[in-house]
């Protein structure tokens, strides 16, 4: 799967492109932006783009109001096209944000049911109406919101109609846009059998297409057995990411990567590929919450050194600041154009060292070296062995461990080491170490 061997650039577009909040109606090209970014992608070494929702919706992207549109805000279909052609010419995978728990009140099948009541023939795509109750938008009728928001009107995805609808939007996106996969948007609320048909249904249309799913908490092996997917979001890794920086405890990273991925019997999804960030557009921008500058490389080094597919958000990659407490907007700006300064470069070479490393692609998780403030795990896979050496001190560590290598090359700048009198890392330094 080429997912697996990838390095994901995640843009939320309405934001990315400066489009208003509310949808006005007005047509606006803003999605052609994302052609001015590939040369920037490239410079990054991005294999693949995820994008947040793309289609017509009434606010945020994930109220839709048709699948098979693109927003006025962002633009036409042809526009999108032109963008993906651009993408897949520079050999970058499209992956789209697929919102198929809920629809927006302005979905057309649900105008229909506000309108007609019980004469509408959609009553039965919706989860649960009640003409007897009501709704806090005072419809005269009551209908399931996603967790209580009646913006989001929730789909009966074991209505036969509803899955049809879905799978021939979906049939669309591969034929217009040629996509290469879907993020599956509340994955962990979505009907498991749904899912099944889903991946079944895509495997059908284009060879290798790529399924990952929006989980957060649960036994994520157990999940993509059950959902038949690829992959699915690492959210039980990313508080560990930052806390363990900032709290100078390595150890919660480090246990977090034993139990998903260590060799012990008991490992939670040993093997998995599963979508690792620091950070996207529902969470503070990493920046924001690392509380010594020096860490924030260190940050991406863990991301790209554990197992997973490491994906980049927009904006994030040269520190740009957004804080969770000033709302999603914040998360989600329009940059006039991409920068490219010294974590940018960083990410860079972590970006060309990952995807060359058949260990870093699908090697296990071993924890050779740990303390309080510096660890060294090793990953191996056929024959090859990386070992991530990260120091978050301001002082030089020594580590000791039966590293089974007397030399190493440090994949990300191409530099000797020796391990001779143990392994001696720098101040705030991170290293992938290939044994000789």
């Amino acid at each position: 799967m080429w997912a697996y061997e990838s390095v994901f650039y995640q843009i939320y577009p309405l934001g990315f492109s400066g489009a208003p909040f509310e949808n006005d109606g007005v047509l606006e090209h803003r999605i052609l932006k994302v052609i001015d970014w590939i040369p920037h992608m490239k410079s990054l070494n991005i294999d693949a783009i995820y994008f947040s929702p793309v289609f017509e919706s009434d606010t945020h992207g994930y109220n839709t109001r048709d699948y098979t549109k693109i927003d006025v805000r962002l633009g036409t279909n042809e526009d999108f096209k032109k963008v993906c052609d651009a993408l897949h010419k520079e050999g970058i995978k499209v992956v789209l944000d697929g919102v198929f728990n809920h629809v927006g009140r302005g979905f057309w099948a649900f105008q229909d049911v506000l309108k007609n009541r019980e004469a509408s023939p959609y009553v039965g795509w919706f989860n649960r109406i009640d003409f007897g109750g009501n709704s806090n938008y005072n419809d005269g009728l009551w209908y399931e919101g996603w967790e209580g928001n009646y913006d989001l009107v929730k789909l009966n995805l074991h209505n036969e109609d509803v899955i049809n609808h879905i799978f021939g939007a979906v049939e669309g996106w591969i034929k217009e846009f040629d996509i290469d996969g879907i993020r599956l948007d509340v994955a962990y609320c979505l009907d498991y059998g749904f899912l099944r048909r889903l991946r079944d249904f895509t495997d059908s249309k284009k060879n290798d297409f790529f399924l990952v799913g929006e989980v957060l908490h649960g036994e994520y092996g157990r999940m993509l057995n059950e959902m038949n997917i690829h992959s699915v979001t690492n959210y039980q890794c990313y508080k560990g990411i930052h806390s363990g920086f900032n709290s100078y405890n390595m150890f919660e990273i480090v246990h977090s990567l034993a139990r998903m991925f260590g060799p012990e019997d008991w490992t939670v999804c040993r093997g998995a590929h599963l979508l690792s960030f620091c950070d996207n557009h529902d969470v503070s921008r990493i920046a924001s919450i690392i509380e010594n500058p020096n860490h924030l490389p260190l940050v991406y080094a863990c991301v790209f050194g554990m197992p997973g597919i490491p994906c980049v958000y927009y904006g994030s990659e040269w520190g740009a600041k957004g804080n969770k407490s000033e709302g999603d907007p914040a998360l989600r700006p329009s940059f006039d154009k991409p920068e490219f300064n010294e974590l940018s470069t960083f990410i860079s070479k972590l970006a060309k060292a990952k995807k060359e490393s058949k260990a870093l692609n699908y090697g296990g998780f071993r924890s050779l070296v740990l303390t309080n403030r510096a660890c060294i795990f090793e990953r191996a896979c056929d024959g090859e062995r990386v070992l991530v050496a990260i120091n978050a001190d301001e002082n030089e560590f020594t580590g000791h461990a039966d590293f089974g290598c007397g030399m190493a090359v440090d994949l990300i700048t191409g530099n000797k080491f020796d391990f001779g009198g143990g392994a001696t890392l720098p101040p705030y330094s991170a290293m992938f170490l290939k044994c000789e």
